[in-house]
């Protein structure tokens, strides 16, 4: 795929559809910033009334061109860009940019898809609509309508927002942050951030890729993409649309939809990418995973001449999981002889106030000296003592000498004095920050990166699981035209995936529930069973630890009262009558088919409040027991599974085991939409678990439950 996109980033020839003499035009636009960014391949202006554009003799239409074509610009209202967009297709033009707006974004869904459609069927791909356009360093070419004299560098931008995306570029000409491309995809017509990681991932230039995304298409595919990705280069994103507000308007401003955030975050986690809230955060950490070296450990020493932002970096480290180095002697024994006879050896370590330069100097190259330490984390407060041009020498030489193997972040507060220091270094590169919180974070985020999943050996679905029963129990639903499984479905369905519910049975009478009653043995529990109600404690269709004949008999009459009060035209299947499992830590595990990456697993705290404390997470699916296993420590309430308070460590292997069940299952049967085990009761190590309450949702519900 990367060769096959390479002429998108590395065009040999580049045509501008709807080039213009009028500089007020981005036809005009277009062309001048390709001209003035040095592209070295050819150009041709289209323009029906032909002239010249800029010097260059336009022609009336892409098939004037005597040359091979591989990107065209089409910057001409959308009303006429999908018949331009024909003409490139028919002309064997092998990527299209499309800049204007007006497609799906504002209804016009159709017409998008009959362009996309209409090139795709000729081999020809589709950048937007809805961009600015696309720069490359890889061949000195800025086609788009946003700032000239962009710096290359490190660094590849995607942005799904153009007019976000400009403000990127100027953001990064301003800082003085090198770009090695910038992307607009707009409403990913066709081509998305999957495509144009392939590329980004082999292009040595980019040492780290920042996205900005409101929405997902084809999120099985950018999974995939960024597993592959993220080993060889770290990957930032900012994903909009958190709230419902924001969600909205990503849907009115690309045609997004924004999805669920907190699987985004989750996956995203899994995929080892690295989220951000804000510009200014995602290209300070860009740049600097771009050009940190790797650690060699976890050991981060801070070197401060203030004890008070000391402080603030050992809070900022525990919040950004940088590690301390807190071996006394270790540290008294690099430091001694560095650190001034007032100040303190310990981490963080404190030249004080009346520290110098080159108590500095001293402290930093016996940082850097030590085979314990790791990472640096250099901090400084204005004072008399700290010259700006020494101490500007001084930073520059401890980056350069440990741009090798040793990352280090500084930060230095004060007015005027510190200003200058920072303001000579950061264009030289040199790791500088004007906020502690901003330094440490950074080296946050290379920890973070460090920590990434690893590699998936191989995706993990139990052999034991009888796909064909599973399917039969799905048909039988469908052929009623049920959207949801009943209580003996759902059992059978748990049976077959090997999944262990409870001794359970439906009856269709009291005498029934009585017998069955009594062969399970008491205590039992009833729940309703009936097509129209999915949510059976909301209407009162459960009765638990029921201890007797005559328990049984009144809560079989009160279930069928209220239910038949809640849901007045509910049919009744009957009551299913169920063990009443022994106690033990419960526990939620599902699989649900997300709109974005499709089938995602889940797990968490489980029972009644699992929507009030919402402490579950998400990965996508497939996944193999490690990442499954991961995916549980991150629960807030994990440590409930190790034991607490004198209780044994739970059987966390059989909850790793019941989320790969669950996730099989929902991904080899499309009718499935969503699958939930509440409580899943997790009992001591080596003695599993019990499926106590099994939901499963089809698509496209039918005729779904009403409560």
């Amino acid at each position: 795929m990367a060769e096959d996109i390479r002429r998108l980033f590395e065009p040999r020839a580049v045509a501008i559809v709807g080039a213009s003499r009028n500089p007020a035009k981005i036809g005009h636009k277009l062309v001048d910033n390709i001209l003035a960014s040095g592209y070295k391949g050819s150009v041709y202006p289209v323009n029906p009334s032909g002239g010249t554009v800029l010097d260059l003799p336009a022609v009336p239409s892409i098939d004037a061109i005597d040359d091979d074509v591989d990107l065209a610009c089409i910057a001409i209202p959308a009303k006429f860009a999908g018949e331009a967009v024909r003409a490139c297709a028919d002309r064997g033009v092998p990527y299209v940019a499309v800049i204007p707006s007006g497609f799906a974004e504002v209804g016009a869904l159709a017409e998008e898809r009959e362009m996309v459609a209409y090139a795709a069927e000729r081999g020809t791909r589709i950048l937007g609509p809805n961009i600015f356009g696309i720069y490359s360093a890889a061949c000195s070419m800025n086609a788009t309508f946003g700032p000239r004299d962009i710096q290359a560098g490190n660094i590849a931008i995607i942005t799904q927002s153009g007019a976000l995306g400009i403000a990127m570029m100027g953001k990064t000409r301003a800082e003085n942050i090198g770009v090695s491309a910038v992307v607009s995809v707009g409403n990913k017509a066709d081509i998305a951030e999957a495509d144009l990681l392939s590329y980004l991932a082999d292009d040595p230039a980019t040492k780290a890729i920042l996205m900005y995304v409101e929405g997902i298409q084809d999120g099985e595919r950018l999974v995939r993409e960024l597993r592959e990705v993220t080993p060889r280069k770290p990957v930032l994103v900012i994903k909009s649309g958190r709230s419902r507000r924001g969600a909205l308007a990503a849907a009115s401003h690309t045609g997004s939809l924004a999805g669920a955030d907190e699987v985004f975050s989750d996956v995203m986690r899994q995929c080892g990418v690295l989220r951000v809230d804000t510009i200014a955060e995602a290209l300070n950490l860009s740049k600097f995973l771009a050009t940190s070296p790797r650690p060699r450990g976890s050991n981060a020493v801070i070197i401060t001449n203030g004890g008070g932002i000391g402080v603030m970096a050992a809070d900022a480290a525990e919040r950004f999981g940088v590690g301390l180095y807190d071996d006394l002697a270790t540290l008294n024994e690099t430091f001694s002889d560095a650190v001034p006879a007032f100040g303190s050896t310990r981490n963080p370590v404190d030249i004080t106030g009346q520290g110098t330069v080159d108590d500095y100097r001293r402290s930093l190259d016996a940082a850097l000296a030590s085979e314990d330490i790791h990472s640096v984390i250099c901090l400084g407060c204005e004072t008399a003592l700290l010259e700006p041009e020494p101490l500007t020498r001084t930073l520059e030489s401890v980056a350069q000498r440990a741009a090798s193997d040793t990352p280090v972040v500084m930060s230095f507060l004060g007015g005027a004095a510190m200003d200058v220091v920072v303001e000579e270094l950061r264009p030289r590169g040199v790791p500088i920050y004007g906020d502690v919180y901003e330094a440490v974070s950074a080296l946050g985020a290379l920890y973070a990166y460090e920590r990434r999943p690893a590699t998936m050996t191989a995706p993990e679905t139990p052999a034991d699981i009888d796909g064909a029963a599973i399917r039969e129990v799905v048909d039988s639903a469908r052929a009623e035209e049920r959207g949801f499984l009943l209580a003996h479905e759902t059992r059978a369905l748990a049976i077959a995936a090997g999944i262990r519910p409870p001794a359970s049975a439906v009856a269709s009478s009291m005498q029934d529930a009585v017998r069955h009653a009594e062969a399970i043995g008491y205590p039992v529990v009833l729940k309703v069973v009936s097509r129209h109600i999915l949510h059976k404690s909301d209407v009162g269709g459960i009765a638990l630890d029921l201890e007797d004949r005559g328990e049984l008999i009144a809560a079989y009459e009160a279930i069928l009262h209220r239910c038949r009060q809640a849901v007045p035209h509910a049919v009744i299947d009957g009551i299913e009558v169920s063990e009443m499992v022994r106690s033990g830590t419960e526990t939620i595990v599902g699989a649900r088919r997300d709109p974005s990456f499709g089938p995602v697993v889940m797990c968490g705290l489980g029972g009644v409040y699992v929507e009030v404390m919402k402490d579950v997470a998400f990965r996508a699916y497939p996944l193999d027991r490690a990442e499954a296993l991961t995916m549980i420590k991150e629960v807030r309430s994990y440590p409930l599974l190790l034991g607490v308070r004198g209780e044994s460590r739970k059987d966390v292997e059989a909850v790793v085991d019941a989320v790969l069940r669950v996730g099989a299952v929902l991904a080899a049967n499309p009718d499935i939409s969503d699958i939930e085990i509440n409580p899943l009761v997790v009992y001591d190590e080596g003695e599993g678990t019990r499926a106590v309450d099994v939901r499963v949702i089809l698509d496209d519900p039918g005729s779904g439950g009403d409560a």
